[in-house]
């Protein structure tokens, strides 16, 4: 269930980059196709780049974060499980 929602998610961010791109003399294409591999770390370097720093640098460190705080996670269970801490 959550892929299939991080996939909509995914399309909604390309989608609004795509739309809003070109408003901004940016290109929507590579700013779409960043932001369905990227997700929200694109929309918040796009917001960066087009005069919204203050979302976009809040976007980049919350993103940042999250994503730091996943592989701390998986290799501390990784670490765990090496050393016969796993079911």
């Amino acid at each position: 269930m959550s892929g299939i929602v991080s996939f909509i998610v995914e399309i909604i961010i390309a989608i609004f980059l795509y739309v809003d791109a070109p408003k901004h003399n940016k290109s929507p294409w590579l700013w779409a196709i960043l932001g369905f591999f990227f997700g929200p770390f694109a929309l918040g370097i796009y917001f960066i780049k087009t005069g919204r720093k203050v979302v976009g640098w809040i976007m980049v460190i919350v993103v940042g974060l999250l994503y730091l705080a996943f592989i701390v996670l998986v290799v501390l269970a990784a670490v765990l499980f090496a050393n016969g801490f796993g079911p």
